[in-house]
């Protein structure tokens, strides 16, 4: 087969100083690396070239994953395949009939359901916040939770957010993000945060306060808590922020559908459904999750809307 055999740890850390130089989001590199890292493997132990990989190598490492690993993960591993190879010079043809027709049939025989996040509005928050209470960190997550919902945050949004990022005025909270996953050119991006009608789950008053309570005036705003209660300098880091989650949620009672799994993305498509709900407009709710494509955010309305606009409750039944 043409190609030649790649070492694999040396060009795994070619393809990770290669995909640093993207403009990818902290959690996608580190999922990238991994995928890339796990193509390399495979491709030694049966002695195939990596680089390029030849369209029938690429059916066949997808194919040995069909039963092992979900149809997202399989399609984020052919795209950081591909990414290695755009950035190496290489020709990457994903869609070869072989690849293609490959995955085609793989879906088909063993096609799951795609695991959603489960939608947190208001409901939710409001549970969420009932297991808060009692403790220095309860009173970080407390106002974690908050944002992320008022704000349609990402969590890697959330965790990088520093008190030079904020400005609060009398109308609110003017906050800064510098960047986010679809800000490829780091151009940043404002949003502007109101103060809530009920003063205990105001995302503005709950903000000053862990500020206040913290003695946090530069720097990381939600920052890790060491095993003695003390607060580290250091920034809470984003897939910290889905194991507190997942750990309040538990306390709180809230539980997901058989399809859904309670995770940080849940604050943005809850604030999405619920301000669909009070009768914000498309534009302006995109203009404040930072949604690039009215596809992708009516994909959270339609789940929204799914029986209160369900045509079956013509049918006179």
């Amino acid at each position: 087969m043409a190609g030649t055999l790649i070492d694999p740890a040396s060009e795994a850390y070619e393809a990770a100083d290669a995909f640093a130089r993207q403009s990818l989001s902290q959690a996608t590199l580190r999922a990238y690396r991994a995928d890339w890292q796990h193509f390399l493997a495979w491709c030694r132990t049966k002695r195939l070239a990596s680089l390029p990989a030849e369209p029938q190598t690429l059916a066949a490492y997808l194919a040995s994953q069909v039963t092992t690993h979900s149809r997202s993960t399989i399609e984020r591993r052919l795209v950081a395949i591909g990414q290695a190879h755009k950035i190496a010079g290489h020709d990457w043809r994903p869609s070869h009939p072989i690849v293609r027709a490959t995955l085609k049939g793989m879906f088909r025989t063993h096609g799951r359901p795609q695991v959603k996040a489960a939608a947190l509005g208001r409901e939710e928050v409001v549970a969420l916040l009932s297991a808060c209470t009692g403790s220095f960190a309860a009173r970080r997550d407390r106002t974690m939770f908050l944002l992320a919902f008022a704000g349609a945050l990402r969590r890697s949004e959330l965790a990088a957010i520093r008190v030079e990022d904020l400005r609060f005025t009398r109308e609110g909270l003017r906050l800064f993000l510098p960047r986010s996953k679809t800000d490829g050119e780091n151009r940043g991006a404002e949003i502007g945060i109101a103060p809530g009608r009920n003063p205990q789950t105001c995302p503005v008053a709950a903000l000053q306060a862990w500020l206040d309570a913290a003695a946090i005036d530069a720097g990381p705003v939600f920052r890790a808590i060491r095993a003695d209660g003390a607060l580290s300098d250091t920034a809470i880091t984003p897939d910290s922020i889905g194991r507190i989650l997942r750990r309040r949620a538990l306390a709180a009672g809230l539980d997901a559908d058989a399809n859904e799994r309670i995770t940080p993305h849940g604050f943005r498509a809850g604030f999405i459904t619920d301000a669909y709900r009070a009768g914000a407009r498309d534009e302006h709710i995109m203009g404040h999750s930072r949604h690039k494509s009215l596809k992708t955010m009516h994909g959270y309305i339609r789940r929204a809307k799914l029986l209160s606009d369900s045509p079956s409750k013509l049918l006179g039944l």
